[in-house]
């Protein structure tokens, strides 16, 4: 146990700080592109009342840093977790095809029915798009571990199943229109999408080298 939470814990924090860097450069900016356009809506001239939010600079970097780092811990920890749960010899190549598995899992998947958003972009109701989120990522787990793991060809074919059913359904849908530009979105989204792909590529390679590594040294 003490393995795990320790190549969970270094891996998560150096993938974390991998994709708070990448943010800063890629993603940040298309944010703060996109607050303008809230900012000079009418709407903002009422001085609307809203709850406590970091302010722009240090605090606002701070406080993203210490959520990418949660992040990264959280997942490194799903990682390893499974890592131990297999029983396979790991590398870093071995990792990263887990890492690849996580982002298709938990970013590819649920971004083809919700891209990720903007500020101030309308999206449809919260409880749905969390509900589609959760079961389209319980499917793609559940699907490519049949295809991946069960040699039986039935279980593959129920393994595809599972991998198109929540696309079939379909997320639910978003209202038209909104302040930021259709353009700045797709950025945004594209963006979004390979950063998760970095990320989860670096932590993947990260985790299984270490995990590697110290069940060779046990």
């Amino acid at each position: 146990m003490q393995r795990i939470f320790l190549t969970a814990l270094l891996a998560g924090i150096i993938a974390g700080l991998f994709v708070f860097g990448v943010q800063s450069v890629k993603l940040t900016p298309l944010i703060l592109q996109a607050e303008k356009y809230e900012d000079a809506a009418p709407h903002h001239a009422d001085q609307e009342t809203h709850g406590w939010e970091p302010a722009n600079g240090f605090e606002r970097n701070a406080w993203r840093l210490v959520a990418d780092l949660g992040v990264g811990v959280g997942f490194a920890l799903l990682l390893v977790g499974a890592f131990s749960l297999t029983g396979q010899v790991m590398d870093a190549k071995r990792g990263m095809l887990w890492g690849l598995a996580g982002y298709a899992v938990f970013s590819l998947a649920p971004g083809f029915g919700l891209p990720p958003e903007l500020p101030t972009t309308l999206a449809a109701d919260l409880s749905a798009r969390q509900i589609w989120w959760l079961a389209t990522a319980a499917a793609t787990a559940g699907g490519l571990a049949l295809i991946v793991f069960k040699r039986q060809p039935l279980f593959k074919v129920i393994g595809v199943v599972l991998l198109a059913a929540p696309h079939a359904v379909g997320a639910p849908k978003t209202p038209l229109g909104g302040m930021v530009p259709t353009e700045l979105n797709a950025q945004f989204a594209a963006a979004s999408l390979i950063t998760m792909a970095l990320f989860w590529i670096v932590l993947g390679s990260v985790s299984g080298w270490l995990y590697g590594r110290q069940s060779a040294s046990a």
